[in-house]
């Protein structure tokens, strides 16, 4: 695999579809639309042009075709598409009168993108925020991922970066200017103060819910003792029958987890084994032991047991979950009152859950920052933090040195190809 190869991909859906949009990205994108069509039409205007084999001249296809010369294009190379009628037939034809030309071959998941890195029309945040926007499921996933898509993020590493440059140049000039005592002083206090407000910028960074709780979703976790109505309750909450519902104590065992979207919100009940002491079989025991694993893991806690016996958690909710049984009455002021079996209170619990789940997100207008930002972001505070600790301008200059390696391996100007692997192989083929 190389950049000089011509790639070429399906970039829309599997057909059968109305519109299937073929993609050809590379130095000789120009070469195999004159060999199909027999001309170049003119640039960024959809043509429509008769494709042919390159072998037998038979028309494959009448398609809409845009001509986009680099760099100016979304891989900053010369970029086709072809906009094909969507059949099976038609798109296996072109596919195969594109494989007959020098150069070409089939792109890899991801291929496009990649390239569109490769010659800086993006950075490596903008690409994870492409990823994310693809594989948005709910509205608070689209809109954090538009905002990363967008570089905002980007943006304010870019800050970051500047501000650490102009550090390092001031520390590379007491370094070769040492011996003028008070000029050292007043530099030693600016980068000191500089250092520490970056690091603060960075901290809050870092205290932001984290990206893979709205890819993820917030983990709501259903506990309490044997039929208390646990199973029974996920399946008002989630629409269906996810979970056997029985009279019968210990009839769930494992942990039944459901993802479903709740105000444009990403959450994921888990229904599970019933908590009591008594039990002695083996497989229940196992499955109340997971119980307890997941009441810990929990982001929200339904509590469904007696009132004021729910274990401590900074996001529990008290279910009564049988307010349709006679002198079934909540005797606590925060325990929510349900039905299961008559729906009421199901729509004000999930409105209520839903409103504690928004507060663990980012904010729907900033982006949110995954595991490989939060490490290199980490990396810099930490560098950062260092030079405040120290008066020695090598130590400090080798920790600034630190900081901007990690603030470039954030945006990409740093990285291994093992790591841009992970980043572009999350894509499909086609993008």
């Amino acid at each position: 695999m190389t950049s000089a190869d011509t790639i070429f991909a399906l970039s829309s859906g599997a057909p059968p579809a109305a519109i299937a949009i073929m993609r050809i990205s590379g130095p000789a994108a120009f070469d195999i639309l004159r060999g199909l069509s027999g001309r170049l039409p003119p640039s960024r205007r959809a043509s429509l042009c008769s494709l042919r084999s390159p072998e037998t001249q038979e028309i494959l296809d009448q398609a809409l075709v845009l001509v986009f010369p680099g760099p100016d294009t979304a891989t900053g190379e010369d970029l086709v598409e072809l906009h094909l009628h969507g059949g099976r037939a038609v798109v296996r034809a072109v596919e195969n009168a594109i494989t007959h030309f020098p150069g070409v071959r089939r792109a890899e998941a991801g291929e496009f993108t990649r390239r569109a890195f490769t010659n800086g029309r993006m950075d490596l945040n903008e690409a994870e925020g492409l990823a994310d926007l693809l594989s948005a499921e709910t509205e608070w996933q689209r809109r954090a991922a538009t905002q990363m898509f967008g570089g905002a993020f980007s943006a304010a590493v870019e800050e970051y970066r500047q501000e650490v440059l102009r550090l390092s140049a001031l520390t590379e000039a007491e370094l070769d200017f040492s011996d003028e005592g008070d000029v050292e002083s007043q530099n030693n206090i600016l980068i000191s103060d500089v250092c520490t407000i970056l690091q603060q910028k960075i901290a809050q960074l870092l205290a932001s819910p984290p990206a893979e709780k709205l890819k993820d979703g917030i983990r709501v976790v259903l506990a309490g003792p044997p039929n208390s109505g646990k199973s029974t309750l996920l399946n008002a909450l989630v629409g269906r029958e996810a979970a056997i519902v029985s009279d019968i104590a210990g009839t769930t065992r494992d942990m039944i987890e459901v993802p479903v979207a709740v105000e444009g919100v990403a959450l994921l009940f888990t229904d599970t084994a019933g908590l009591r002491d008594d039990s002695d079989d083996a497989i229940e025991r196992i499955g109340i032991d997971r119980s307890h694993a997941a009441m810990q893991q929990a982001d929200i806690l339904l509590w469904l047991g007696p009132e004021n016996t729910g274990p401590k958690h900074s996001q529990l909710i008290e279910i009564l979950s049988k307010n349709d049984i006679p002198d079934y009455t909540a005797k606590s002021p925060r325990a929510i009152s349900v039905s299961a079996q008559t729906g009421a209170g199901i729509s004000a619990l999930l409105q209520l859950v839903s409103a504690r789940a928004k507060t663990l997100l980012p904010p729907p207008d900033q982006f949110a920052i995954n595991a490989r930002q939060r490490t290199f972001l980490a990396d810099a505070a930490n560098a950062l933090a260092a030079c405040s600790e120290t008066a020695d301008w090598l130590i400090i200059a080798e920790n600034l040195r630190q900081a901007r390696r990690a603030l470039d391996s954030l945006t990409g100007r740093a990285h291994t190809e093992d790591l841009l692997d992970t980043v572009f192989g999350k894509f499909c083929v086609g993008k």
